[in-house]
């Protein structure tokens, strides 16, 4: 565990526990780990597939009584990307396959289950990003549509195809109604607002609307601006889930990231937060001239921080240094906990999540090490943040929930762990 020394030299009570965690779980950082191979090697020609799929369930609160139903739904999104990866699929299509799990999953906030807001209705933010080509789809507050990441990578493969009629340049962007009316032209099937509610999302609706009409009525003017201000403080801050997300690796290196979200709790009606936003809730970049490394990151938490931090961004360039770990550490504490453009606030929360990989030269290159070396990490500041990985030689995925050290303030604090491991190709 030497590796880990400098690793929260400024926090020596959060070094110690992610210490004794990584040991148990045996997926500490280590220049000798790698994933097993289970495959027999074969001489035939068919073509080697693999690869490595990260996938969070938001960061903020997961509380141990529905510990199983997080978990349960990162492993099922890392086997729908997994078997996508499998299937010779590229990058972006797997993470938008581990997606649409997430958005799927009625204990997450992001498609079916997404919270209202204060009309009572449903808008989603959505984007995907490929790092090979670096295009970019998204959609923001965007409704009746019950997998929003699909029309952002419908976005994204249009505007691949180059330029429309009399040299429109295509949109890569599109929020509201436009971004509904595209997605059923385009072939993304409707389905009504009300159908992705779940009794969870609509019972903490009824449960925040009767705390803001109570406020309302305690007081006016100043202090009732004031009273609305920390009764939405307190429903939107750390105990409450955001936005989930995925990243990917093909085995040719070809990274992807993609994030969906159904905002903040009683948010007004059209806002858009960090899942939409370019820079800010996803970003993937192949390696391409001065960067030695892919990368690819995927955020979650209060999106205005996220925003006004572009952390998604941030943090992928953060991750061209040499010690990927203690880059993402400061990335992390300064660019964000410590932002200048976030000094107002008194909790800073979100959380990422980040690979990156390179293509290691190897003396004599062994056939079962075909694929890229790859390292990944989250780190969140608020209470908790629930990961799942899988490479395409596991049987099943791995999940954990990361939590903030006892003692620690969320907001003020963070966590960070991960991985590294070394892809080796299957042949099909």
């Amino acid at each position: 565990m030497r590796g880990h020394d400098r690793f929260f030299s400024n926090n020596a009570g959060v070094m110690e526990s992610l210490q004794n965690h990584a040991e148990e779980q045996q997926y500490s950082f280590s220049k000798h780990s790698s994933w097993p191979n289970n495959q027999e090697s074969t001489n035939n020609c068919k073509p080697r597939v693999g690869g490595f799929v990260l996938v969070h369930a938001g960061a903020g609160y997961h509380s141990e009584s529905k510990a199983k139903e997080y978990k349960h739904v990162c492993k099922r999104a890392c086997q729908q990307a997994v078997e996508q990866l499998k299937a010779g699929a590229l990058a972006v299509e797997a993470v938008a396959a581990a997606l649409v799990e997430l958005e799927d999953s009625p204990f997450t906030n992001a498609g079916m289950g997404s919270n209202l807001n204060l009309s009572g209705e449903i808008e989603c933010d959505a984007s995907i990003m490929e790092g090979k080509s670096l295009h970019y789809g998204a959609v923001g507050a965007i409704s009746g549509i019950k997998n929003p990441v699909l029309v952002a990578n419908r976005l994204l493969s249009e505007a691949q195809k180059g330029k429309l009629s009399a040299g429109r340049i295509p949109p890569c962007f599109l929020v509201g109604r436009g971004a509904h009316d595209w997605a059923i032209s385009h072939g993304v099937p409707p389905c009504p607002s009300e159908k992705m509610a779940t009794k969870f999302s609509l019972s903490a609706y009824k449960r925040n609307k009767r705390k803001m009409e109570l406020a309302e009525k305690m007081d006016t003017g100043h202090n009732q601006t004031k009273r609305r201000r920390q009764s939405s403080g307190n429903e939107n801050g750390s105990e409450c889930l955001d936005t989930v997300g995925a990243v990917v690796v093909d085995l040719q290196g070809n990274v992807a990231a993609a994030v969906s979200s159904g905002g903040l709790a009683m948010k007004h009606p059209g806002r858009i937060g960090q899942a939409a936003h370019y820079g800010c809730g996803c970003w993937a970049e192949n390696a391409r001239n001065m960067n030695p490394y892919s990368t690819a990151v995927s955020t979650s938490g209060c999106g205005e921080h996220l925003i006004r931090t572009m952390l998604a961004r941030e943090c992928s360039a953060a991750m061209q240094s040499e010690d990927s770990h203690q880059a993402l550490l400061e990335a992390m504490q300064n660019m964000f906990i410590s932002s200048p453009f976030l000094a107002s606030e008194d909790r800073v929360l979100g959380g990422v999540i980040v690979l990156r990989c390179c293509r290691c030269a190897e003396p004599q290159p062994s056939p079962n090490v075909q694929g890229p070396l790859v390292e990944f990490l989250w780190s969140h500041t608020t209470e908790s943040m629930c990961v799942g990985y899988m490479s395409a030689q596991d049987s099943k995925a791995k999940t954990h929930i990361s939590r903030l050290p006892p003692g620690t303030i969320p907001g003020q604090s963070l966590a960070i762990e991960g991985g590294v491991c070394r892809l080796m190709s299957t042949v099909d």
